[in-house]
């Protein structure tokens, strides 16, 4: 039987499943092509919970059922992850309003780089690998396609390739062109860039005029701050930027964007400066094309689990204020910034639950533990952010252990239709057949060619950003970044161990320091990178102490996570 990768990725994956639920890629999928990711390939290799338990004693699943409608009645929140994308995970969300919980806003993830886009752009496409393999130059803008979109590979072959990242990726190394650039600092590339693009005369003049506004504005914005402060912000000599526009000059080109780059607290400023140059140059609506972040999956599909209670930061959210707190498919222990403070919260909440398929420090902190079914053992369905195929889920095994969204649900009183008629009225709302596959009917093969989705119809300029770093900070002590590994999502899977170090430190591998961000300190075990710029360190993003120093703030808009707006010093080694 044939089903879709649930894990939160650009990918999606099809996935043959054989004997004994071996899983293969599914090689006739136009995307994926018949490979899976490392995650993927070793799924059945980590222990799941198998038993419901309170209060760390075995329960049985109606006694986990029963707890949770009383526990309802007082004041709740409930907080859901990302780590599996099917719709029908959002089905809990049915009883948890009914009861008058809070829920979340914002993300841990990609909700600032959103937001830019939406006032730049209306909404995010996708920028599908089948229109970035008409490219002529594909840029890497702070995304590793070898750990995060690993199917994007294909599609760039004999491509010449650009990667602006502050670490040194393999990609980046084989590339034409690396810009390692000083963290925090792409919104000032990105204006360096559309300055000395500009001085080229690399507009597209009858784009801007036919197709945009806000256009001059943006250019005396730009101009207002001098180049050599531009390129001393971003630490990128004027002579490689010189190099990338004659490399992309009158060629098709791509931009592709991680996430990474907007963890800050003007991320969203720092997604509409890239836009801002993508636009000036005139790579929108033209085949070959575009600038790509993490596309609107359900942009024009029906959403069946609407919720209208009130809503509170997610990045933020203070779990002691909440009688009873449940937890789905979620490690906010680990992953969400400042994680001593996060645990101290959640141990002052009153009840909390826990609903999913590992243990992890959340699990060990509830006091009640549901365990969930896999991916293989329910209904669901996954619209995926990186392409425009709708990737289907069917039931394919049966098992004793746990229970699904869709049964937890039911069991909790809800009166619901079928999976199937859930999942059918999803997908009747906005895709339609083609080849055998359902495409997305937002999907545009050229996004924008037509029309932007702006109230103007055109792309807007953006013209100020708010930056409250001043120099002391911007200079002192260094960067710490987070990054994603292919062999882990998040605090899921082969989780990293090692705080990586610039090689100057002179520091020994396997040695320990005590890093402090002012207010918290925290101890790791050293790995040396010659990679890493020397005003960085890395830690992977499922390290156990990866959140320790991360502030608890959120962006100035789409209340995101701002995970790499930190720095540090070594206090002891």
């Amino acid at each position: 039987m044939t089903t879709t990768c649930p894990l939160d990725c650009f990918d999606g994956c099809s996935v043959k499943v054989g004997d004994n639920l071996k899983l293969s890629g599914d090689k006739s999928h136009p995307i994926t092509q018949g490979f899976l990711c490392p995650n993927l390939n070793n799924f059945h290799k980590f222990e799941r919970i198998t038993k419901p338990r309170l209060n760390g004693k075995e329960i049985s699943l109606k006694e986990a059922i029963e707890i949770i409608k009383k526990e309802s009645k007082k004041r709740t929140l409930f907080f859901k992850g990302s780590g599996n994308l099917g719709i029908m995970q959002n089905i809990t969300k049915l009883f948890f309003d009914k009861h008058g919980a809070d829920f979340t806003t914002g993300s841990l993830c990609d909700s600032a780089g959103d937001y830019g886009i939406e006032e730049g752009r209306g909404v995010s496409l996708a920028l599908s690998p089948n229109e970035v393999s008409k490219s002529d130059v594909v840029i890497f803008w702070g995304r590793n396609p070898l750990a995060t979109n690993s199917h994007m590979l294909p599609f760039i072959k004999g491509k010449q390739i650009v990667v602006i990242d502050p670490y040194k990726t393999d990609l980046a190394k084989k590339a034409d062109l690396h810009l390692q650039l000083k963290p925090r600092s792409d919104i000032y590339l990105a204006m360096l860039m559309s300055r000395m693009a500009y001085m080229d005369r690399m507009e597209d003049e009858e784009f801007i005029e036919k197709r945009t506004e806000n256009f001059e504005e943006f250019l005396d914005f730009i101009n207002s701050h001098p180049m050599v402060f531009l390129e001393s912000r971003c630490d990128v000599d004027m002579i490689k930027i010189d190099k990338f526009l004659s490399l992309i000059k009158g060629k098709k080109v791509s931009i592709l964007v991680g996430v990474g780059v907007q963890k800050y607290s003007f991320g969203h400023s720092v997604l509409r400066a890239i836009d801002s140059f993508g636009a000036m140059i005139g790579i929108f609506g033209k085949e070959g094309c575009g600038v790509g972040y993490l596309g609107e999956s359900s942009l024009g599909f029906k959403n069946p689990f609407l919720t209208k209670s009130n809503k509170v930061p997610l990045p933020t959210v203070d779990f002691s204020k909440y009688e009873f707190v449940f937890i789905q498919g979620a490690n906010p222990a680990r992953q969400m910034p400042c994680s001593l403070k996060v645990r101290e919260k959640l141990k002052n909440a009153g009840f909390v639950a826990y609903f999913g398929l590992y243990e992890n420090e959340t699990s060990k902190l509830a006091n009640l533990v549901i365990p969930a079914k896999n991916f293989l053992e329910k209904d669901d369905l996954k619209l995926t952010y990186g392409h425009e195929y709708v990737g289907f889920m069917p039931k394919i095994s049966d098992s004793e252990i746990g229970i699904s969204e869709y049964e937890l649900t039911k069991m909790l009183g809800i009166e619901l239709k079928s999976e199937k008629d859930y999942i059918d009225e999803v997908v009747s709302s906005n895709s339609f057949l083609r080849d055998g596959w359902h495409i997305s009917k937002s999907y545009e093969s050229t996004p924008y060619k037509d029309k932007f989705y702006t109230q103007s119809g055109k792309f807007e300029f953006f013209d100020d950003f708010d930056d409250d770093w001043d120099e002391e900070r911007i200079n002192e002590g260094f960067y710490l970044l987070s990054a994603k590994k292919n062999n882990s999502l998040n605090s899921q899977f082969c989780t990293d161990k090692y705080l990586y170090v610039p090689t100057s430190l002179g520091l020994n591998d396997g040695s320990k320091v005590v890093l402090s961000n002012g207010v918290y300190e925290c101890e790791y075990i050293v790995k040396n990178d010659e990679n890493l710029r020397e005003d960085c360190f890395l830690l992977y993003s499922g390290h156990k102490d990866a959140n320790i120093l991360t502030p608890f703030e959120i962006s100035q808009e789409g209340n995101c996570a701002i995970f790499n707006e930190v720095k540090c010093k070594i206090i002891s080694s």
